[in-house]
């Protein structure tokens, strides 16, 4: 997918005219549309004017129309690849479902996540947290509910090759941390929407004392992204029928594994000792 289009679309509904998001509410009610329908016809379909359609691909980033139908022609078609691939005529899950349904419907969703997350991840941001994680003093890592997982997930990791490394899912500990930070440290903070207030308000605290401010959320626009000196972005795309954090969560713990795997590229030799001697402690406290 063109960069995810249609998750372009879904930001941008906060931000636009009314006429321009009854543009993105058709397009996202039925992405085939754009597909089959000239911009005169999508036009009249939405009872808006042909040049809102044209300012409205404009303002997503594209040319104009035509470059943002091919996006989604190509982002139709791609989801259609997946749902066969699963033998599905929709990933939407509907209240009904079976497990089986639920199964193969969840995996389709969280598969297009990771992918979507390998395919447009930024290289040269991954490698620049990785190499300021190793040389790092000390990272904190911030992240509330479904996030705090994620934070907990890279904690683990960090730990295990001797960094220090420290999450806390109370707001308060986190702000008091963050201020103690300098310009020898790292802060990573976890946020699908970029909006969690308790988490951008200590990212912008450690920020402030000095440390490099890392955000990793899908929304590329959102005030954590927006406060931070490096963003890295997930795509991931929760099923209207959502009762937790799924395809986020998946998305985020693919892009914490990424950038673990190179940490410990940087580090080299030392960690594999590190590995080692963790590895070893654990199985003396095993039942056999």
């Amino acid at each position: 997918m063109d960069d995810d289009v249609l998750a372009r679309v879904r930001r941008s509904l906060p931000k636009v005219s009314a006429a321009e998001a009854r543009v993105a509410e058709t397009i996202l009610g039925d992405p085939t549309l754009v597909v089959d329908l000239a911009i005169n016809d999508l036009a009249q379909l939405c009872h808006t004017s042909l040049s809102t359609v044209a300012r409205y691909a404009q303002s997503l980033g594209y040319s104009g129309y035509r470059e943002l139908r091919v996006a989604v022609a190509r982002a139709v078609t791609l989801e259609q690849a997946q749902q066969a691939r699963f033998g599905l005529d929709t990933t939407a899950i509907d209240p009904d479902d079976g497990p089986a349904a639920i199964a193969a419907k969840l995996a389709a969703q969280e598969i297009d996540a990771i992918e979507k997350t390998a395919l447009a991840l930024d290289a040269v941001a991954l490698d620049r947290v990785a190499r300021a994680v190793v040389e790092a003093r000390h990272i904190d890592l911030f992240g509330q509910a479904a996030s705090s997982l994620t934070a907990q997930d890279l904690l683990l990791k960090l730990s295990r090759i001797g960094c220090s490394v420290s999450h806390s899912s109370d707001p308060h500990l986190a702000v008091t941390t963050a201020s103690l930070r300098t310009a020898d440290d790292v802060a990573i903070a976890f946020s699908h929407g970029g909006e969690t207030a308790e988490t951008l308000r200590a990212l912008e605290v450690a920020r402030d004392a000095g440390a490099l401010a890392v955000a990793v959320t899908s929304a590329p626009d959102s005030p954590l992204a927006l406060a931070a000196d490096v963003v890295l972005l997930t795509h991931a795309h929760e099923s209207p029928f959502r009762m937790a954090a799924m395809s986020s969560r998946i998305a985020q713990l693919a892009l914490v594994d990424v950038l673990f795997v190179r940490v410990v590229q940087h580090r080299g030799e030392p960690v594999a000792v590190s590995l080692q001697r963790t590895h070893d402690a654990v199985p003396a406290r095993r039942r056999t």
